[in-house]
């Protein structure tokens, strides 16, 4: 390994450890709010701080499994594991995804529940209750506010704290709206709002692991731009076989077949070799790469990969 890469190595390493670092404390920072809500539901008997609490005692497990996928997703490849463990941290944002909309399914239902049975509610103590885990919550949100562009994985975990934010607000106004007002229906109405947002924006992040997961072609590649360019390589016919995926969130990869337009020594095959792969990384950004060279080595080869396409 070159000093390049080992420098680029040990940067991602630390970048991936003070991630994880970051996902830890906000965990810590969600359960204390999970905490602070249960007892204060109780006293105040606030459906919407227990239901709150609920939420971030959700989101506080999906943390926990964020960070723990993170540490997981450090360990190097293996005889049993040779592209390492990279998608841990898809199938934990995965995870995240499913149960963030899951909760907001069952908040649904309890402002439906609350809009048919309202019940008096200690307003000025769920009001205080819920000014405290906004501003836990806004902690948080900023801890993983500069890593959330650039891992899937804590995009979940943020988008959790960004729900947990606006409900904290929705509970801050339902709070001051029954504390002085004695508007009981305002909560569960601003809890539909919240929860619409928080599905809306969470159903990106779970399109885009399940395409991650099925081998998708990433949506800034076009195949057909690729196989064009790579056939204006001189001694290349044709570009044939081709499968390219996303490993996890950043690292793409490509493969396919390189037919040649004459029989050709070795070498001479490794120079042509080189300038597909420097195209494949300079102009599409494709960093791993395997290429099969060959003279009339496959029948039907005019296409990149599907029948159905032709």
């Amino acid at each position: 390994m070159g000093s390049e890469q080992k420098q680029h190595h040990s940067h991602q390493l630390n970048s991936d450890e003070l991630r994880g670092k970051k996902l830890l404390w906000v965990t810590v920072l969600n359960l204390s709010i999970t905490i602070v809500q249960i007892v204060g539901g109780l006293i105040s008997n606030s459906l919407s701080l227990l239901s709150d609490a609920l939420h971030n005692l959700g989101d506080s497990s999906a943390l926990f499994i964020a960070f723990i996928a993170g540490k997981i997703s450090r360990k190097a490849p293996n005889s049993s594991k040779t592209f390492g463990y990279k998608r841990v941290e898809i199938l934990a944002a995965l995870f995240n995804a499913v149960v963030l909309i899951s909760i907001c399914i069952f908040l649904f239902y309890e402002a439906y529940e609350r809009l048919m049975n309202p019940e008096p509610i200690k307003g000025k103590l769920m009001f205080w209750v819920a000014i405290f885990g906004l501003l836990a919550n806004l902690i948080s949100v900023v801890i993983l506010n500069k890593d959330k562009a650039h891992n899937l994985n804590v995009r979940a975990a943020y988008l959790h704290l960004m729900g947990d934010t606006l409900s904290s607000v929705a509970v801050i106004l339902g709070g001051v709206a029954i504390w002085i007002w004695g508007i009981y229906w305002i909560d569960p109405l601003i809890t539909v709002f919240v929860g619409g947002y928080i599905v809306w924006h969470t159903w990106g992040v779970l399109k885009e692991t399940v395409e991650i997961l099925m081998q998708a072609t990433p949506d800034n590649i076009d195949l057909g731009e690729i196989k064009n360019e790579i056939e204006k390589i001189d001694k290349v016919k044709n570009l044939h076989h081709v499968h390219i995926w996303k490993l996890d969130d950043t690292s793409i990869h490509f493969e396919g077949h390189v037919e040649m337009t004459e029989n050709m020594d070795l070498e001479r095959a490794t120079s042509v070799r080189e300038e597909v792969e420097k195209v494949l990384k300079n102009r599409f950004d494709i960093q791993h790469i395997t290429l099969q060279m060959g003279y009339r080595c496959c029948d039907n080869n005019h296409s990149l990969i599907f029948e159905e396409e032709k």
